[in-house]
């Protein structure tokens, strides 16, 4: 068997699914940079009853 020849192609191939997932992750991150991170979210305040009698 031709170790070397098959070395390389496994080398190629781990190379392409790294290129598959760096761009998976690049655009993941433009998704979430571009819309809205917290959809639903909203912030409201508690009105602490024992500061205000004191």
């Amino acid at each position: 068997m031709d170790y070397k020849k098959m070395y390389f192609q496994l080398a190629a191939k781990v190379a392409d699914a790294l290129d598959i997932l760096l761009k998976a992750l690049q655009e993941g991150e433009s998704e979430f940079l571009d819309g809205d991170p917290f959809p639903g979210l909203k912030v409201i305040t508690i009105k602490d009853e024992n500061r205000d009698s004191e």
